[in-house]
């Protein structure tokens, strides 16, 4: 710990974070990246489960039946920033823009079908009022000279404010006058989901934003209450400062900020293990935040959701059933519980393993994991990864954590037929109904060093095991195929144009 002073650890320890933290955190960067061992791509037959609708009917039904007397809770990662949605946007206002510049293109192809379709925004009517204020008309604006207001009055505090806003406070879609944001499709949506009468949802946020989640929930709540006949217990909690890490400079050492104190930054959204590991739940559905759409498209979404928790506590039920039986030694049991991991868990099992360790690898936290076929979009997806020993697991693996330049690494990587949307239906208590300490199941060495800056100075920084990742290694995981309809993220403002996120058509 040369490296730290005394008031450098008394600074860490106020936050959370200990001496052997740091300096396991520290070795990281001091090791080469890790990477993980692609065996093959996951693919239908292999890994993904086809669901047949015959078959989807009966787990929707059993999630109906079975849920009724458990609790289902949304888990909703929330705090993420607006700003790369407006990246364009933001590029574009650094310099005088006439609308004739736009439409030609001299600001690029998302500028211009930002200007063309303006009106077709949710948070079209918000604009125009919050510019109207200050004495400006959006229309004559966006056909002006200069059409940067727009930009501004969208992103800046001075008006909208969405550069700076989570992306879940951003206006999504449009009722007629009602107007949704992501944060509130979500609570619709968490109604269908949940069949009893109790919709409950957990979303993580930034402490300085919280403030403007409960407005939000507050102004909604008694309408969608009294409209779906349905009681919410919503939650809301912060991402540790106690998982924030250390960044180096590119000597390595420690970065340190004007005051000389060591910069820590967030971890990534693995470092929300411990609030998922909080939740009060049988089961529990992961979500993104930026994936919903208006109510005439959700009926696929919640299908598929009532199928993956449906395959999800049946597989609770089985595994249940498999360690009391190896418990009270019955009969043939060791050979029961090595058909389900072997053929229902596509997990390998020693020849000579007996009561003991199968009982072991059976309590584990489970994850049943949709998985959409290619289209195209970025993201991670299911491989067949080996272990340290070489063992083959199922595993959600994003392609930063893939080394590239290994020709057959790529070749599997390319070769890979589906990816994570990030569609999980998760259990974690164990037999008995006792939560797990989910920490005991991540895999330390799936965390990820990225290349930032701070005040204008490159950095090296480092990220936990991500949540669907490397946090969950050592789940029990099933990975089940589900339709592309369930998968319409918004990762630029223009993704708000797709129809996936415009109003119904008259006479559909």
């Amino acid at each position: 710990m040369s490296e730290l002073s005394a008031s450098d650890v008394e600074f860490l320890r106020e936050r959370g974070i200990g001496e052997e933290e740091v300096e396991r955190q520290l070795e990281c960067f001091r090791r080469p990246q890790p990477f993980a061992r692609l065996l093959r791509p996951c693919t239908v037959g292999d890994g993904i489960v086809r669901v047949d609708e015959g078959e989807q009917q009966r787990l929707a039904e059993y999630f109906d039946n079975a849920s009724r007397s458990q609790r289902v809770l949304k888990f909703v990662p929330a705090s993420g920033a607006a700003s790369r949605m407006f990246k364009s946007l933001l590029a574009a206002r650094t310099r005088p823009l006439s609308r004739r510049d736009v439409d030609r293109g001299a600001a690029g192809r998302e500028v211009a079908e930002f200007f063309a379709r303006l009106a077709d925004f949710a948070f079209y009517e918000e604009l125009a009022s919050v510019m109207s204020r200050a004495g400006l008309s959006l229309e004559e604006v966006a056909r002006s000279a200069d059409v940067r207001p727009v930009f501004d009055y969208l992103l800046d505090d001075r008006g909208l404010g969405y550069a700076s806003l989570p992306k879940a406070l951003l206006s999504f879609h449009r009722y007629g006058e009602e107007v949704r944001t992501a944060f509130e499709e979500h609570l619709v949506e968490a109604v269908a989901v949940t069949p009893g009468e109790e919709a409950a949802l957990h979303f993580t946020v930034s402490e300085h934003h919280r403030p403007a989640f409960e407005q939000r929930l507050n102004g909604a709540r008694e309408r969608y209450e009294r409209r779906f006949h349905v009681r919410y217990d919503v939650g809301f909690s912060y991402q540790r400062t106690s998982t924030d890490t250390i960044a180096v400079d590119s000597d390595g050492r420690p970065f340190r900020n004007r005051d000389g104190r060591p910069l820590l930054r967030p971890a990534g959204h693995g470092a929300l293990l411990e609030n998922l590991g909080e939740q009060d739940a049988d089961v529990v559905f992961i979500k993104n935040i930026d994936n919903v759409v208006p109510d005439h498209l959700r009926r696929p979404t919640v299908w598929w959701k009532k199928v993956l928790g449906g395959f999800l506590l049946e597989l609770v039920r089985r595994r249940n059933e498999l360690v009391e039986a190896l418990d009270r030694r019955l009969p043939a049991a060791v050979a029961r519980a090595r058909e389900f991991l072997e053929k229902d868990l596509g997990i390998e099992v020693e020849r000579d393993a007996g009561e003991g360790p199968i009982r072991a690898v059976l309590d584990r936290p489970m994850r049943v994991c949709g998985m959409v076929a290619n289209t195209g979009e970025p993201g991670g997806g299911p491989f067949w990864v080996a272990d340290g020993r070489g063992r083959a697991s199922k595993q959600i693996v994003e392609t930063s954590q893939i080394d590239r330049s290994d020709d057959e690494q790529r070749a599997i990587l390319e070769a890979a037929t589906h990816f994570n949307p990030v569609d999980l239906a998760c259990a974690f208590r164990d037999p008995s109904g006792r939560p797990y300490r989910l920490q005991r199941f991540v895999d330390d060495d799936a965390y990820l060093i990225v290349e930032k800056s701070h005040d204008g100075r490159p950095l090296r920084s480092l990220e936990r095991p991500g949540l669907w990742n490397g946090a969950m290694a050592d789940w029990n995981t099933v990975f089940v195929e589900v339709p592309v309809e369930t998968f319409h993220p918004v990762k630029t403002v223009c993704d708000l144009l797709r129809p996936a996120h415009q109003p119904q058509a008259v006479g559909r």
